[in-house]
């Protein structure tokens, strides 16, 4: 009976541990056809962003590093790889791209001294770029960090009242959150100078954070770099795509161009 009874109980386990594979393996296949089928369905609503003029800016850049890993991985480097992905992905759609950077550098002049008055000069002329040739969308790109190496996720940030920016991050927090599985983070309304000061709508998108270690290795990792930048594309066809009438106004462009004069010597973040 002892033999028979180890016997059957190996066979169970080779069936227990089939069944697992069984079920891991259609857990794996129902992602990636989920996957698939959502890029079906935004290559098919890619044309709402034909001749759209979308501003992509890759955060900090040149002196200004941003926020730096562990290892040395410097958050301007991440958001350069990301933002050349994304405004690939836009432009192969259709869209105007206008890039605040597309190298390791900042828009400050070489003459200009000191680290604030480089920022300030830097930040006031990439919201002149997208002021200036009336774009339809700022989408600005940021890494997080935190004292905590606990805190982990995509987030996207916005003006506070501005309805349409905030339908924008909605769509884009979403796609986050759909395609890298690694978030339930929500949109939210911060006073930031680069969404204060654009005329169109505006989003930050903190693609993660690199306090987090596991994270910081993401995102130096250029396959998922992709899927940021394809997360964030895929929320931009979908803001066109579904765009309807507002429900708030937003202020005029030239309130905001006041606001924008007024405050040009305030805080400077992000």
């Amino acid at each position: 009976m002892f033999p028979t009874i180890v016997t059957a109980i190996r066979i169970r386990k080779r069936h227990l541990v089939a069944l697992v594979v069984l079920v891991f393996l259609a857990f794996f296949l129902a992602r990636l056809l989920e996957d698939k089928s959502n890029r079906q369905f935004v290559a098919a609503m890619a044309p709402a962003v034909a001749n759209r003029v979308i501003v992509v800016d890759p955060g900090h850049g040149g002196i200004d590093p941003g926020v730096v890993g562990k290892n040395g991985v410097l958050e301007k480097d991440i958001t350069l790889a990301v933002g050349q992905r994304l405004a690939a992905n836009l432009g192969q759609a259709g869209a105007m791209v206008l890039m605040t950077r597309e190298t390791d550098t900042d828009l400050s002049d070489s003459a200009t001294l000191g680290a604030a008055a480089k920022k300030g000069e830097d930040l006031k002329r990439r919201m002149a770029l997208a002021n200036d040739n009336q774009a339809d969308l700022y989408v600005s790109v940021h890494v997080n960090s935190f004292p905590s190496s606990k805190r982990h996720g995509a987030q996207t940030f916005v003006q506070p009242g501005m309805e349409n920016s905030m339908k924008a991050s909605q769509y884009i927090q979403d796609e986050l959150a759909k395609l890298l599985r690694n978030t339930t983070r929500q949109p939210v309304e911060v006073d930031y100078y680069v969404t204060r000061n654009t005329v169109m709508p505006a989003v930050v998108v903190e693609i993660g954070f690199i306090s987090n270690d596991a994270e910081a290795k993401l995102l130096e990792d250029p396959a998922y770099q992709g899927k940021v930048a394809w997360a964030i594309y895929a929320g931009v066809v979908k803001y066109f795509a579904g765009q309807g009438p507002l429900t708030k106004a937003e202020p005029s462009r030239e309130e905001i161009i006041k606001t924008f004069k007024e405050n040009s010597t305030k805080g400077l973040k992000p």
